[in-house]
């Protein structure tokens, strides 16, 4: 039934122009059951399309509809059409599915908002953009969606546009995911050239059956990560998603769980023919998930803010996909973006109660205590904590383990590098996860939470079931949603997505087992050493230098503002000083002069006098009259 995907499709999108046109018209409350509704109706029509794809065969689950040709030019021709696939679906039922949870959180947590008809239709617009780029049935399409989702993640990073850290905010994100824009969009010019289409299949034809070039490969595959890097915030194009945090949390939620970050995920396995073609740059992306998943582990560990350390936890556990992806482990990929959709959406929603019933306090060191008044924030955190950590049978263990043992079963130096590369970060995921969770709800509480209490000695609760109904939701899947896909005893999940990407390496049972074994062990020693640490009262770093370092993320911001920003600037100002000062506004200037004195001239002829025009007119006749003779 490829209605359904339709539906999906441009339900949410319904939901952003009724929710504009309607205006002042209709309430905020109604604003927010309209976006949250229509995001529901696409989850409803991806199940329609799940159910109708599940009932064919394994062969004849990959539906191509165009709606029409809608851009030509020469033998260049691109049409409106969906993909649905298994691929697709999987991405239509979280994009929707997690996306109407936190758009329906959302209504509790915004009232009162002066701007929620413009946050809820930027809502519904971004999940339309998210949908637009995994079910875009080419790579226009699919590009067309990538920006969408850039600009409705810059709406919506700088929503608190009165302030000018949100503003800043969502000028970095623009700009750090524009310059990955900009190199995915010249690989596709160079497939243009190349292929002469866009269209998935013939492209993937040309890069498995000879057509292109190495280098052409190459560079593709290249153009096509440097996407994927910036959209995913990845090493070295990662900086923009801490600062993200500007926004509303429920936008936090939607950006790490549901959309903009797992685009390039998707987009490496959507494209997994173009890098099985370019090995090279495949392994690449490997290697850069890796790093980033333990420079976003350590950085995490020092961090203060409630939402930043949760942010440097989905750049941890997204590198852990690219890690997954770069060796050809697609189902596991997926996998894990499926299970952290949960946990993380989970995660940010209960920060956003605690934050939500702290006035807007972030800073963990004014919490605490939270557990004896919050149970219900309490206990789904910490399903949320867990499930990041990989403690048995929640969802984050069977998709992180899987990846390790993936990337075990890789062998060779690579091989080991990325097994080491994520136990390591495993260790460092139950250091940072439990040292946050310590800090906001055990211990004793702060100054700041004591009023908190007070608001609840009053009545005043956890919050509206808006907040509250989506955030059980999510503890649940968080809690059984990795049972799709258990390793020795099924692995529905697995092929299911084998049927779009299917997988280059396959762990025996023997490292299925062994390295969850070993992964659980060092998750439960991180989170020991952070206990530790907190019962101590002392930080879980303490050397100065290291700690120095952390704090300033590495100094990549410091990096990128002295090789980028400042001399951009001083190129700037120069242009400004030399260039527009007296050559544009100057010839600005002289023009207008000009003007001026040859109006006046003009100006000093019209004397008014009866005679003086006769003259002039007898004068043109007698020139017209000599010219006339002239040229015959």
């Amino acid at each position: 039934m490829i209605w359904g995907a339709w539906l999906c499709l441009f339900a949410p999108l319904g939901g952003a122009i009724a929710i504009t046109v309607a205006g002042e018209r209709i309430s905020r409350t109604a604003a927010g059951w309209i976006s949250t509704l229509s995001v529901f109706a696409g989850f409803a029509g991806a199940l329609v399309s799940f159910v109708s794809t599940l009932g064919r065969d394994a062969a004849d689950r990959e539906q191509l509809s165009t709606a029409w040709s809608w851009l030509a030019a020469g033998d260049f021709r691109v049409g409106l059409q969906i993909l649905v696939d298994p691929l697709a679906l999987t991405m239509m039922l979280v994009v929707t599915g997690v996306g109407g949870l936190i758009v329906w959180y959302s209504i509790g947590y915004m009232h009162g908002e002066d701007e929620e008809r413009r946050y809820f239709a930027t809502m519904a617009l971004f999940v339309f953009s998210m949908l637009m780029l995994v079910q875009g049935g080419n790579l226009l399409l699919l590009l067309v969606g990538w920006g969408l989702v850039g600009l409705a993640s810059y709406l919506l990073i700088g929503f608190y546009h009165e302030r000018p850290e949100a503003v800043a905010a969502a000028k970095k994100a623009f700009v750090m995911n524009a310059v990955g824009d900009a190199a995915m969009a010249l690989g596709f010019f160079l497939l243009i050239a190349k292929v002469g289409s866009l269209d998935f299949g013939r492209v993937f034809e040309a890069a498995q059956g000879g057509g292109l070039s190495s280098t052409t490969l190459n560079l593709v595959a290249l153009g096509l990560l440097a996407g994927a890097v910036a959209k995913s915030a990845q090493i070295p194009l990662h900086t923009w998603l801490p600062d993200a945090m500007e926004g509303p949390t429920p936008v936090s939620a939607l950006i790490h769980a549901a959309t903009m970050v797992t685009a390039g995920v998707y987009l490496i396995v959507r494209t997994h023919p173009v890098f099985e073609a370019a090995p090279g740059v495949q392994h690449l992306a490997a290697i850069i998930g890796a790093v980033t998943l333990l420079v976003a582990g350590f950085v995490a560990l020092v961090q203060w803010d409630m939402k930043r350390v949760i942010a440097y936890s989905t750049m941890s556990q997204i590198g852990y996909m690219f890690l997954a992806a770069g060796v050809g482990a697609y189902g596991f990929a997926m996998f894990h973006l499926v299970t952290h959709a949960f946990f993380k959406a989970l995660m940010f929603l209960a920060a956003g109660i605690v934050i939500h019933r702290l006035d807007g306090e972030q800073d963990i060191r004014k919490m605490g205590g939270l557990r004896r008044t919050m149970p219900f924030t309490w206990i789904t955190f910490l399903v949320g904590t867990l499930a990041l950590v990989g403690i048995p049978p929640l969802a984050g263990f069977w998709s992180k383990d899987a990846i390790l043992s993936a990337a075990l079963a890789t062998g060779g130096a690579l091989g080991w590098f990325l097994f080491a590369a994520g136990i390591l970060g495993a260790f460092l995921t139950g250091m940072y996860a439990l040292r946050l969770y310590l800090m906001v709800f055990e211990g004793e509480p702060a100054a700041r939470d004591a009023h908190a209490g007070g608001h609840a000695a009053h009545g005043r609760g956890e919050g509206p079931r808006s907040m509250l109904i989506p955030v059980g939701a999510l503890a649940a899947l968080s809690a059984v949603g990795g049972l799709i896909n258990v390793p020795g005893a099924w692995r529905t999940f697995e092929h299911w997505i084998g049927e779009v990407a299917v997988q280059l390496v396959e762990p025996s049972v023997a490292q299925d087992y062994g390295t969850s074994a070993v992964a659980v062990l060092v998750g439960v020693a991180g989170a020991l050493v952070a206990r530790r640490a907190f019962t101590q009262g002392r930080e879980l770093v303490t050397m100065p230098g290291a700690r120095t370092v952390l704090e300033h993320k590495l100094y990549f911001d410091e990096l990128y503002d002295a090789v980028f920003a400042r001399p951009a600037q001083i190129v700037a100002d120069r242009l400004r000083e030399d260039v527009e000062t007296p050559v544009v506004q100057g010839s600005l200037t002289e023009i207008g002069a000009g003007t001026r004195a040859a109006a006046a001239g003009v100006a000093r002829l019209q004397t008014g006098l009866l005679r003086t025009y006769a003259l002039t007119i007898a004068a043109s006749v007698v020139v017209l009259v000599v010219v006339f003779l002239a040229v015959r």
